[in-house]
């Protein structure tokens, strides 16, 4: 221990020096508004304290993590290009195992096609992994990207740590008593359950895998519609990982080293941080490090060593000696105290496809007696056959209750699918009475359809119409695209029969037909029909436009008479003289 505390006190010394002197180096990278203190830690400017959220509301439950700085020099670009022990540090911190970088870089580009906006870099997945397990302890994996041995944080069992009850009966961590964060990015269960991946295509879902976790976690970084890009947003996917300015800052000093340069080296053989935010949490204890095996009974905590911290024995009556100290019990969460879930007026749920549901699901958290209860996690799940999702493209939104008791969930995005699905509001770690939401999508409609052309299409009887007929749809103003629409020549205004003469269409195989469905506006609402052809009937005839929500037009066309052919001329009556010799009158010779 002594030794351990020499070795904190001399690297502090030394990176409070080197930091006074590189500062300015360090801050001409910082993004805008970002500082380093004098410990090389960035601050930003309206990060000074955290939000007020519980500790359950985060990727990690708000576990400890890594809080090892990186060297203040630029890193080298590989292992040999260092000089001295700066450089060598510099250069070996910035070198990254290859499957783990790997992962990284995947689950960049596959959040790039899925949610561009975001504008996610891999090297904020790297400084998160660099803090939460040293990029999965070095890089100690198995060619699929799974952790050589499971990778657990200390039970979150409220004594030093926060206080989250068991969420997964142990299926991820091992532990039926209290949570504990799993894997690479330190995942706690109840987070991992609708925030998990499967990121290297073998169709699971483990938070021991760096390729599921790292995507994950790009997900999880994006689930809000943040674009990562602005330092606002950037801070606030931080800290909504772990609640912690110290984390945040110990984030982004990662994440301004990494962009700087980064090299591949081989699968475990990455440098290995020390310092631990629980360093001083238990007085007394070895702080345990991820990347131990599962506890061998509930409440121990990982990789301590057995008989460190004895249960202390009652004393047995009249033997004289001091009564052990009774068992501490965590006071109560608020989820002990939730009773069930009540809808909080929620009105019915019914959008059309493509577009947002103006009503938004609220649930309310009560005890037995009917009374509120705050700081609850909600968990809001899509059910059934459809494509609908919450704003950012997740299926699954967790939401904490505020000071009412209520929580409002994400405003749901309907997809393409038609029909009725459900979302179930469920407590996060209890099994308590939920509370089942029916919704409904509805197929896409217009409310007005308008000729896009300025003049009404002519043609002559047996020839083909010059210019396509070309339609507008629009629903409350706004263009209504992919909205299906049907084109029938009827036989008149007041009787919508299909005609049987008149102009027509083609099918597929040239033949005339008067009627067309499965045609679709398009993104703008326009929609072009196919050519129209006229036979040899000429007069007015009307083409009808129908769409899904009531919209109707009708395109008057109108057909010519053919010309008349010219008649063939009529010799008797042909003034021009004849030039047949037999016709011309003889000459008389002169007497």
């Amino acid at each position: 221990m002594a030794a351990h505390i020499g070795r904190r006190l001399r690297k502090g010394a030394a990176t409070t020096a080197v930091a006074a002197a590189a500062v300015a180096a360090l801050s001409a990278s910082q993004a805008p508004g970002a500082t380093v203190d004098d410990q090389g830690r960035q601050n930003t400017g309206d990060a000074t304290s955290a939000p007020d959220t519980a500790a359950d509301d985060s990727a990690t439950g708000n576990s400890p993590y890594y809080t090892d700085l990186p060297p203040l020099n630029s890193p080298a670009p590989s292992p040999s290009a260092g000089s001295g022990e700066a450089g060598d540090r510099s250069a070996a911190e910035a070198g990254i195992p290859a499957t783990v970088l790997d992962a990284y870089k995947k689950a960049e580009a596959a959040l790039r096609e899925k949610k561009a906006g975001c504008n996610l870099p891999w090297q904020l997945l790297a400084a998160i992994g660099k803090v939460e397990s040293g990029q999965a302890r070095g890089g100690r994996v198995t060619a699929d990207g799974t952790t050589v041995t499971p990778i657990l944080g200390p039970q979150l069992d409220g004594n030093g740590f926060a206080l989250i009850r068991d969420t997964d009966n142990g299926a991820y961590d091992g532990n039926r008593m209290y949570d504990q964060a799993v894997g690479p990015m330190q995942f706690i269960p109840s987070t991992w359950d609708w925030a998990g991946r499967d990121g290297n295509g073998d169709g699971r879902k483990d938070p021991n895998n760096i390729y599921d976790a790292a995507l994950a976690a790009g997900h999880y970084l994006c689930r809000f519609d943040w674009d990562l890009s602005q330092q606002g947003d950037l801070r606030k996917a931080i800290l909504s990982y772990n609640n912690s300015t110290d984390y945040l800052n110990t984030v982004l000093s990662w994440l301004e080293f990494y962009r700087r340069g980064t090299h591949e080296i081989p699968d475990g053989t990455g440098a290995l941080p020390v310092d631990r935010s629980d360093d001083t949490a238990r007085p007394g204890v070895t702080p345990s490090a991820p990347g131990t095996t599962p506890p061998a009974r509930p409440g121990t905590r990982p990789g301590k060593p057995s008989g460190s911290r004895p249960s202390p024995s009652p004393a047995a009556p009249g033997d004289g000696g001091s009564p052990s100290t009774p068992p501490v019990t965590p006071p109560p969460t608020p989820t002990d105290t939730v009773h069930h879930l009540e809808d909080a007026g929620t009105g019915t749920l019914t959008a059309m496809a493509g577009h947002t549901f103006a009503e938004r699901i609220s649930t309310r958290a009560e005890t037995e007696a009917g009374k509120a209860v705050a700081k609850v996690r909600i968990r809001f799940t899509l059910v059934g056959d459809t494509d609908t999702t919450f704003a950012g493209g997740e299926t699954v939104a967790t939401v904490t209750t505020d000071a009412s008791g209520v929580a409002v969930a994400p405003a749901l995005q309907a997809g393409e699918r038609t029909g009725a699905f459900a979302v179930q509001a469920a407590v996060v770690g209890r099994s308590v009475k939920g509370v089942p939401y029916k919704a409904t999508v509805t197929e896409r409609a217009a409310d007005a359809l308008a000729l896009a052309g300025e003049q009404e299409p002519t043609c002559v009887a047996g020839g083909e119409f010059a210019e396509p007929v070309q339609v507008k749809a629009t629903y409350r103003g706004e263009a209504a695209g992919k909205v299906a629409v049907t084109a029938t020549l009827v036989t008149s205004a007041d009787d919508p029969a299909e005609n049987d003469k008149g102009p027509y269409f083609k099918d597929a195989d040239g033949k005339a037909v008067r009627s067309l469905t499965g045609l679709k506006t398009d993104a703008d609402g326009r929609l072009t029909l196919p050519k129209l052809y006229a036979d040899d009937t000429a007069g007015t005839f009307l083409l009808r436009l129908t769409t899904a929500g009531g919209a109707t037009l009708d395109v008057k066309l109108t057909v010519e008479p053919a010309a008349a052919p010219s008649p063939d001329p009529d010799p008797s009556t042909d003034p021009t003289p004849s030039t047949d010799p037999s016709t011309e009158p003889s000459e008389t010779p002169a007497a």
